[in-house]
């Protein structure tokens, strides 16, 4: 049973967490600060993160990110690379489900730009500060919900023509699982050190579900303390995937428990989709061609 308390001693280690100031993302820079290591809060809201870091022990900084805008992205990409000559962790961990129909500051549409296309440009162009570093890890967090209606729908990704809030994050939450394995095997032929995971938290009580649909938030009301975790019961799998010394790349990490909808942190597996090769790749050369970030491997 893999607990907190089996995380490795972090000192010397830099670690991004996005979307740390709350609820899964919070949890996993806590406990990786906690172990020792130097945790940038990679947050939208800069003064939530400062209220978030002053609630951790260790070394912990804060940097502005908002990936709904790409400038944004590009921006904090640029302060972490002037501030930093090496990177051990990326964890892609911020994220939105369900929302109403919208689209990012860019015109892509909310879930898929967010959850999917700003990691992409972040790990792009943060990619060159882990790839000489011995153990660096990428992990991006994805969910249960990649299972469900999820495609990549190539001829309408942006949901121009008719919107589902469920389609829509299921598309966002297979694209992670695509991205990160299409990433690794990049990796693994470019012989670098650094290895791509996922990681999912199965049903955890967070802010995260707040724009669920009525079928979905009112058996979460109801039944929560039977169905859901806590936040730091959910970081683990992500944790897992994140320090676990035979962690390998691909590996994909969530709870044990019935369904996968809490407890420890185990390998799982992803759905038939997300392992379709040609698939990944046509998304990786879409997502390069919407975002403009190139990856140096």
């Amino acid at each position: 049973m893999w607990t907190e308390q089996n995380i490795p001693d972090q000192r010397g280690r830099l670690a991004i967490v996005t979307g740390a100031n709350t609820g899964l993302g919070f949890e996993t820079a806590r406990a990786l600060a906690a172990r020792g290591a130097t945790v940038v809060l990679a947050v939208r809201n800069v003064e939530k993160g400062k209220q978030a870091a002053a609630r951790m022990t260790g070394d912990v900084l804060v940097q502005e990110l908002d990936l709904t805008s790409l400038e944004s992205v590009r921006g904090a990409a640029a302060d972490l690379r002037a501030a930093h000559e090496r990177i051990d962790l990326l964890i892609n961990n911020a994220g939105v489900m369900y929302t109403p129909k919208q689209t990012t500051r860019d015109g892509f549409e909310m879930q898929f730009g967010t959850n999917h296309l700003g990691h992409f440009a972040l790990t792009g162009l943060l990619l060159d500060r882990l790839l000489p570093v011995p153990g660096s890890r990428i992990v991006t967090v994805s969910s249960v919900g990649h299972r469900i209606r999820a495609a990549i729908h190539f001829d309408d990704l942006q949901w121009a023509r008719s919107y589902s809030r469920t389609g829509a994050y299921g598309q966002a939450k297979l694209a992670n699982l695509m991205f990160t394995y299409e990433l690794q095997r990049r990796l693994a032929a470019h012989g670098a050190p650094t290895v791509a995971l996922a990681a999912h938290p199965g049903v955890s009580n967070t802010e995260l579900a707040r724009n669920s649909p009525a079928l979905v938030r009112l058996p979460l009301t109801w039944l929560g303390p039977l169905i859901t975790q806590k936040p730091a019961m959910g970081a683990l799998p992500t944790l897992r995937a994140a320090t676990d010394p035979a962690a390998l790349g691909a590996q994909y990490y969530g709870p044990d428990g019935l369904g996968e909808v809490r407890g420890h942190p185990r390998l799982v597996t992803s759905s038939p989709e997300s392992h379709d090769v040609a698939v990944q790749q046509r998304l990786w050369s879409v997502s390069t061609d919407l975002t403009g970030v190139t990856f140096p491997v």
